[in-house]
């Protein structure tokens, strides 16, 4: 029976998997690194790089927070991304998975400040 086993120890062939389904799903950057070792990073259905770390990768591993920022340095350096711990049953941060942050690339007032009025328009209720 095969299995996927995430741990501190796990490698980059370890964590391929996760990481380009996620990346498959969403369409967009995943990156995915354990606490103990480097970890991938998947564009486009494929692994660009199997030994990545990454600056916010490695914060949230420290602080076991989530985060969302735009890098100041690093392959994704001022693009936006978020990343997130991954915890074990005892709470303890295991690894860190991030992507790239499509929100926070959108104007997000732009768009849906017009979101009433088009409702309003479509629904005949002027």
């Amino acid at each position: 029976m095969a299995e996927l086993v995430i741990s501190e120890k796990s490698r980059s062939v370890d964590l391929a998997p996760l990481a380009l389904a996620v990346n498959q799903i969403l369409g967009l950057p995943v990156t995915l690194r354990s606490t103990e070792a480097p970890g991938v990073r998947v564009e486009g259905g494929k692994v660009l790089d199997d030994g990545y770390s990454g600056p916010v990768l490695e914060e949230v591993m420290k602080s076991g927070k989530p985060i969302r920022t735009v890098p100041k340095s690093g392959v994704y350096k001022g693009v936006p991304v978020s990343v997130a711990p991954i915890m074990d049953r005892d709470g303890k941060v295991i690894a860190a998975m991030g992507i790239v942050d499509v929100v926070g690339t959108i104007d997000i007032p732009s768009v849906f400040g017009a979101y009433t009025e088009v409702v309003k328009e479509v629904s005949g209720k002027r």
